[in-house]
């Protein structure tokens, strides 16, 4: 009783410093309304209310003029509600803390219509703090959020067939069992938030529409008639940052998700709010709720994505545009070095994750192309007791299927390289200044060591451009060269081989193709593993020290030739300024492997080449057969 009481009272102080007490000439200092008051925000409002209590400091009397004024300070949740009325039918039964009628104090969630007819009253009394405070305590509460603006329930087909064949029945006894099982499938609103129908959400297939039990339409004509009004934002505003710490807590310990998967509803609604990319969100409330949002199970983030690629391809726009504008403004307002890294900010992470939600939506609402994948080979490598020198030193590979592939892709049943067409462009999702203050050797290395207190970007590559991403694949492949000198080195102590730590190719430059394909044919034959070697080019009759600038040339000269329309193994097409296979070429498949080989071997060594090559070829790269519909691009 004690503890409700002091919690109602400490209330009272924080309302009392965030909105005032309505009288405008207020002579108390600790009050909103007082004019020479200084507003704080919501966190030092807490802290000064707690400061106020233990002070026993003055509590403003309502102002008359104010309608319901004496329940201007309103709990923040049902529960405080509850604590209220237990106080005020106890010890603390004063005439002040009687909830008005005009309040609607009863209220512990929210409809359209609902909101409609307090929008009525406001209007009509020309006071809107009823409807504020109700926002407020509505808003901030999760368990209230779940419960509102939720869709008439349906009966589904079975129940319908089962509701028709109990009719049907003229059984007495049946009749009975019929009726109470039509009667326990009204419920109402506060029932249905059980996690009874939790099951059935965890099912939804990436196929057909994701079904949610809040009505979104009506969320968005709500948001549309509120947010004209500037009060009415501010309490949206305060609201969020009073929720976003509880829903994080629910769901980093107590696991909500699980057992009412309606938990959803709070996302879905709060993200309809098109205000949440504005400068008053994006300093506390928006950082917070993205942490929250980060917080949901895989199976919750998933269902997330499959909803909002039903959105339109304005929305998913709108959705884009709050998260990067989060990431963008924390980026510009703080100074990021080596020492202070980007990858350490909270609020930056939260929202890249958020912001992966967005990007599988886009990619799932997209044109998609889930069938026409190669083959994998899964035949089982055979395994060995002896152990190789690789795994002695510790330099197996981490990832011996292929590339890192995310757990939400996996969730989702999808690849981003199933999309021919997003919903938007995946530029989109880049963020430039990110990119710049960006720390990318830093970054690889928490790519590569996977722990979970240090965040990469690389595992959201999508918010990457060109540019890092092509410097993180510097850094790979660097890591790669200097580990297969390091494993040549040891064989050469262990085994007395000859040292050799380079890929060394000694070529004439008026037979630049013959020497250098005939090289790589015999080393890929004889020992492939040495193509992971740094690259060493020396022309013959030339002298020179190959730091980079020779094989650049080597590979200039390589592709001039080979792409060189005279050889005819690739014909140009002047109208799209790409390249494409010369069907009439009489070298052999093994020519082009070579020629593969070379290009691989370009981009292992950090060359860029002047290449145009189609869109189907890059997608085989990723695993996909081409298709008669991929020739639009070449042909």
């Amino acid at each position: 009783m004690k503890r409700a009481a002091a919690k109602h009272l400490i209330e009272r102080y924080y309302h009392q410093l965030t909105e005032g007490c309505g009288n405008e000439a207020c002579t108390n200092e600790a009050c909103g309304s007082s004019p020479g008051f200084q507003r704080m925000d919501n966190n030092a409002a807490a802290i000064k209310a707690l400061e106020l209590y233990k002070n026993n400091a003055k509590l403003c009397d309502p102002h008359p003029s104010k309608k319901g004024a004496s329940s201007a300070f309103p709990e923040n949740s049902a529960k405080g509600a509850h604590n209220f009325s237990a106080c005020s039918n106890g010890k603390m039964n004063h005439k002040d803390l009687q909830p008005a009628r005009e309040d609607f104090r009863d209220l512990n969630y929210l409809t359209e219509e609902k909101v409609y007819e307090i929008l009525s009253h406001c209007s009509e009394t020309e006071d809107y703090s009823p409807l504020i405070r109700v926002i407020g305590r509505v808003f901030s509460s999760a368990e209230s959020l779940v419960l509102s603006f939720r869709k008439a329930k349906q009966h589904t087909k079975e129940e319908l067939k089962s509701l028709q064949a109990k009719d049907e029945d003229k059984d007495e006894d049946e009749k009975e069992t019929a009726s109470g099982s039509s009667t326990a499938m009204e419920v109402e609103p506060e029932a249905s938030a059980s996690g009874g129908d939790g099951h059935e959400d965890n099912n939804v297939q990436s196929v057909g529409p994701v079904e949610v039990s809040v009505d979104i339409e009506a969320v968005r004509r709500v948001y549309d008639r509120l947010l004209s009004n500037e009060k009415i934002e501010a309490a949206f505003l305060n609201a969020l940052v009073y929720l976003s710490p509880n829903v994080e807590c629910d769901l980093t310990y107590h696991n909500v998700y699980a057992t009412d998967s309606n938990y959803l509803n709070v996302f879905i609604i709060v993200m309809e709010n098109s205000n949440l990319h504005s400068p008053e969100y994006l300093e506390i409330a928006l950082p917070q709720f993205c942490k929250a949002m980060s917080k949901l199970p895989l199976p919750a983030l998933a269902k997330l994505a499959r909803l909002w690629s039903q959105y339109s391809v304005d929305q998913i726009k709108r959705l884009v545009e709050t998260f990067q504008q989060l990431i963008t403004y924390t980026v510009i307002s703080n100074e990021f070095s080596s020492e202070n890294l980007v990858n350490e900010d909270d609020g930056v992470v939260a929202a890249t994750k958020c912001l992966k939600i967005v990007y599988y939506a886009n990619v799932l609402g997209g044109d998609l192309d889930t069938d026409h994948n190669e083959e994998e080979d899964d035949e089982p490598i055979p395994e060995s007791s002896e152990l190789t020198l690789q795994e002695l030193l510790g330099e197996e590979r981490r990832n011996k299927k292929g590339p890192r592939v995310d757990p939400l892709e996996t969730e989702l049943g999808i690849r981003a390289s199933d999309c021919r067409k997003p919903l938007i462009s995946f530029e989109e999702f880049i963020n430039e200044p990110l990119n710049d203050v960006l720390e990318m050797d830093k970054d690889y290395t928490f790519f590569k060591v996977e722990t979970e207190s240090k965040f990469s970007f690389m595992t959201c590559p999508f918010i990457l451009n060109a540019v890092t991403k092509n410097l993180g694949l510097y850094y790979d492949n660097r890591i790669r060269m200097y580990s297969e000198r390091r494993i040549t080195a040891l064989y050469s102590l262990v085994q007395g081989q000859q040292l050799n730590p380079y890929l060394r190719l000694k070529v004439r430059r008026d037979h630049v193709i013959d020497d250098a394909l005939v090289r790589l044919e015999m080393i890929a034959m004889e020992n492939p593993a040495d193509l992971k070697k740094q690259l060493y080019v020396e022309f013959e009759g030339e002298q020179g020290v190959d730091e980079g600038g020779v094989s650049k040339e080597f590979f200039q000269l390589v592709v001039e030739e080979i792409f060189n329309p005279d050889i005819g193994m690739f014909t140009y097409d002047e109208s799209t300024a790409l390249f494409w296979f010369n069907p009439s070429s009489f070298e052999n498949e093994g020519q082009f492997t070579l020629i593969g080989i070379v290009l691989g071997l370009a981009i292992y060594n950090n060359c860029i080449l002047d290449v145009h090559f189609p869109m189907v070829v890059y997608r085989k790269l990723m695993g996909k057969k081409g298709t008669f519909r991929d020739l639009a691009d070449s042909h």
